[in-house]
């Protein structure tokens, strides 16, 4: 038997700033003064766009998971 050791790391603020900082360059994300960033319109509809294409995917591997869908 051994011992499990905890995974937390703590993240480097510098690539956590860099990526936000290329999201919005890209126009995905944007800073709203005294509330901090939120996602564009844009943004949301790529998320949104990605997840359904990924639970499509996953539906036709595993048909089951198609009751999960939403609107169908």
């Amino acid at each position: 038997m051994g011992l499990v050791r905890e995974h937390f790391k703590k993240a480097g603020g510098s690539i956590i700033r860099k990526a936000l900082q290329q999201l919005e360059a890209a126009g995905l994300v944007c800073t709203i003064k005294g509330k901090g960033r939120i996602l564009t319109p844009e943004g949301r509809s790529l998320l949104d766009r990605l997840a359904n294409k990924l639970f499509n995917d996953l539906v036709k591997e595993k048909p089951e998971l198609k009751k999960y869908a939403m609107g169908k």
